[in-house]
C-alpha cells in the first residue's frame, strides 16, 4: 500500500494504535476521502486497486486516508478482538483527523463489507457524499458465504457440518477460526443484521459502482429492487455499471481500469 507520496503513521485509539496511510493532495486540496476497507481476504486481493485509486485521487488534489481497523493490518489487537462498534469508532477517528487538517468536502468511500460499514457510520460522520464499490447487499448472506469456507475445509477432512452447525458452535464458543481469521460471535452477529436496503442517508449523494460482465444487459433483479427501495426512501443514488472482473475475489491479483477511471472522473466532476 505504501509508495510515492504515501505517508504511514499511527493514530492513538481505544485499546492501542491504528495504523494509517495518508495520501496528501497534490496542490490545492479539492476534497478529502476516507476509505472503509473490505473484509478479510477480500482486502488482500484489493490492496493494489485501493492503492492505485488513492494515488490517482491524490494526484488531482484529494487527501486520502486509510485506517487499518482494530485487529487488522498493522493496527493493535488480533482479528478476534474486532467488533463492529470498534470499527465504527476507527472511521470516526479517521474523519476527525482529516477534518482537523483540511477544510474541504469529505467523501466516504467504502468497498464490499466496508461499504456497509461506511453507510452505518455515515450519520455520525456526516460526509458530503458517499462512494460505494460493489457493496454487500445482505450481511447475513455475506457471513453465510464466509462460513462456507469452513464447511468446505471440514468436508476435505471428512466432516459433514453445515453452516447452521457452525453458527451454533460459534455462538457457544465465542469465536471460531475461518480461513485463517478468528472471528468473534459478536462481530458475525453484527454483520448478520446489516441490510443495504435499510441503509443510506437521505439528502446525501451516493454513487454505487458495480462490476458486470455485460454493460448492455439490464441490472439484476436484486440490484433493481435495491435501487427502487433506496429511491422510495428518498436516497439519492447514481448507479454506475462497468465491465470488470471481480478483482476482490479473483484467484490472481487483478486490476480494473474501469473502476479507477470511473471513480476518478466521478469525484473530480463532483468537486472541481
Amino acid at each position: 500500500m505504501n509508495g510515492p507520496g504515501a505517508k504511514p503513521f499511527f493514530l492513538e485509539a481505544s485499546g492501542g494504535e491504528r495504523f494509517a496511510i495518508h495520501f496528501p493532495p497534490a496542490g490545492r486540496c479539492r476534497g478529502t476521502v476516507l476509505f472503509a476497507p473490505p473484509f478479510a481476504e477480500e482486502l488482500n486481493k484489493s490492496r493494489r486497486m485501493i492503492a492505485m485509486q488513492s494515488r490517482n485521487l491524490a494526484s488531482i488534489g484529494f487527501a486520502v486516508l486509510h485506517v487499518d481497523l482494530l485487529g487488522t493490518g498493522d493496527s493493535s489487537g488480533d482479528f478476534r478482538d474486532a467488533g463492529w462498534a470498534a470499527w465504527q469508532e476507527d472511521l470516526l477517528l479517521g474523519a476527525s483527523w482529516l477534518r482537523k487538517r483540511y477544510e474541504a468536502p469529505l467523501v466516504l468511500w467504502g468497498m464490499r463489507l466496508g461499504a456497509l460499514l461506511a453507510l452505518d457510520v455515515a450519520p455520525m460522520i456526516q460526509p458530503d457524499s458517499i462512494l460505494l464499490w460493489q457493496p454487500v447487499v445482505s450481511g447475513e448472506a455475506f457471513t453465510t458465504q464466509f462460513l462456507r469456507l469452513r464447511v468446505a475445509s471440514e468436508m476435505m477432512g471428512g466432516g459433514k457440518k453445515t453452516v447452521k452447525d457452525l453458527r451454533c458452535e460459534l455462538a457457544a464458543a465465542g469465536s471460531m477460526e475461518i480461513a485463517g481469521y478468528e472471528i468473534s460471535s459478536g462481530l458475525l452477529e453484527a454483520i448478520d443484521r446489516l441490510k443495504l436496503s435499510e441503509m443510506g442517508m437521505p439528502g446525501t449523494d451516493h454513487c454505487w459502482m458495480e462490476a458486470v460482465q455485460d454493460e448492455s444487459a439490464p441490472p439484476s433483479p436484486a440490484t433493481s429492487r435495491m435501487l427502487e427501495a433506496w429511491r422510495n426512501r428518498g436516497i439519492r443514488v447514481e448507479h454506475v455499471r462497468m465491465k470488470s472482473e471481480p478483482f476482490w475475489s479473483t484467484q490472481e491479483i487483478t486490476d480494473s481500469p474501469g473502476f479507477l477511471s470511473c471513480t476518478t472522473g466521478h469525484v473530480s466532476e463532483k468537486y472541481p
